[in-house]
């Protein structure tokens, strides 16, 4: 089941047109002049969610509000399948992090809107029960997915320490209640448990009972882990996700690419971390080999993991970030980066397609650029859509100062109205 349990809501087939009836118009959106990835300038009209008509620049009319994306490339929104909600943002915390429902809940709540304006409208947040906090973050955590609904679809993965022997009893128990509390997803740690294949059975047991999707971090550094891993997973719906195993990327790599085809066989999609990794499964630098992933089939997505906590006091939670690194640093084409981020990352959330398509979910993300490429390295003006309507929107401006070089490349420069205060400028052109 996907995971992020969207509400339900019509799928406008009485009134595609997007001019009949008052609810249609109050939910329709037109999107006009907006670049495509193909080379095409595009209105996409939106109406109940989805997107109705997509035609040549002009040729779409509606009783719609309208968006001029003149100068904005389009896309599938991101979605964010690595999160860490409940320690987010408390790397600068004075003393032990707090983990009161109330601070947990505000740290979840900015995450998610931080990652939202990044243009991911989906997350999926690991969240640790048992220990410390006990299931207290597991109730903030879906207390803030409630705050959040109709700006961002937020679900969370039960994340216990141990689950084998007599310490494990706790977890397993609080696996089982996080369940029934509203957590669509179970996980853990196995690589922390003093039996990670006992771990590994225990968190596919309670998926299914529930018929829940599993998301496990691991390090893969053990190739013969992650084969019986992929064993007992095979076959089980609605799936099973692990990372960040950037330790695979440390096996010889004819091993690697023997795990790797045991994976795919198992249908077992990998998360990877190229911003930095998370808690105890960290290791730096260590990025999983994604081309080495995807030639075997399997399926790879890419997530963020630490957002300012002490595992990675810089994270930024950015998708794009995300995507830019796998392109620069893993080789992968600009296209097949963005898709780790959005078509990829949705699939391994359980969540619908997303093409600029009639029929298919507005989720969508629009970025100023002209190619995906120059989106990828300069993302910085963007407005995100969330079940048909702007979310989010993050405007950059950059301007110079007077130069030779300025005049002569017409650059946007710095310059004072007839009576602008101090820090005023006109000339600036945003980007």
């Amino acid at each position: 089941m996907p995971d992020s349990q969207p509400q339900p809501h019509s799928s406008g087939s009485s009134g595609s047109s997007g001019s009949s009836g008052d609810d249609a118009d109050a939910t329709a959106l037109l999107l006009c002049g907006a670049r495509l990835t193909d080379g095409r300038t595009v209105d996409v009209r939106l109406g109940s969610g989805r997107i109705e008509a997509v035609g040549t620049a002009g040729s779409l009319t509606a009783h719609a509000a309208r968006v001029d994306l003149g100068g904005y490339l389009l896309l599938p929104a991101a979605a964010e399948p690595h999160a860490h909600s409940d320690t987010a943002l408390s790397a600068d915390a004075e003393g032990p992090v707090s983990y009161e429902l109330a601070d947990v809940q505000r740290r979840t709540t900015e995450a998610a809107l931080l990652q939202l304006g990044h243009g991911a409208t989906a997350l999926r947040s690991h969240v640790r029960i048992g220990d410390v906090p006990g299931l207290t973050s597991m109730e903030a955590v879906l207390q803030a997915r409630r705050s959040l609904r109709g700006l961002v679809d937020l679900s969370a993965v039960a994340v216990p320490r141990l689950l084998t022997g007599v310490a494990g009893a706790d977890g397993l128990a609080m696996l089982r209640d996080s369940v029934k509390m509203g957590a669509s997803v179970v996980g853990g740690c196995p690589d922390l448990d003093p039996d990670p294949t006992g771990y590994v059975e225990a968190v596919l047991e309670v998926a299914a009972e529930h018929g829940c999707p599993v998301d496990l971090h691991t390090d893969g550094s053990d190739p013969a882990r992650l084969g019986r891993l992929a064993t007992m997973a095979g076959g089980l719906r609605p799936g099973v996700t692990i990372g960040p195993c950037g330790g695979l990327g440390r096996l010889p790599s004819d091993v690697a690419a023997r795990t790797a085809e045991h994976l795919a066989a198992a249908g077992v999609t990998v998360v990877c971390l190229p911003q930095g990794g998370c808690g105890s499964v960290d290791r730096r630098g260590a990025v999983a080999p994604v081309r080495l992933l995807r030639a075997a089939g399997v399926r790879v997505a890419a997530g963020s993991g630490a957002m300012r906590d002490v595992s990675n006091p810089v994270g930024r939670g950015d998708p794009l970030e995300a995507a830019y690194l796998l392109a620069s640093r893993c080789g992968l084409r600009p296209e097949d980066a963005y898709g780790t981020v959005s078509a990829a990352a949705r699939a391994a959330m359980g969540l619908p397609q997303v093409r600029v398509e009639a029929g298919f979910p507005a989720e969508l993300l629009a970025v100023r650029g002209d190619h995906l490429a120059g989106a990828l390295s300069l993302a910085y003006s963007r407005i995100v859509v969330h079940r048909g309507r702007v979310v989010a929107r993050t405007s950059a401006v950059r301007e110079y100062c007077d130069s030779a070089a300025a005049v002569a490349l017409d650059l946007p420069r710095q310059g004072r109205s007839k009576g602008a205060g101090p820090g005023r400028s006109t000339g600036a052109e945003p980007s």
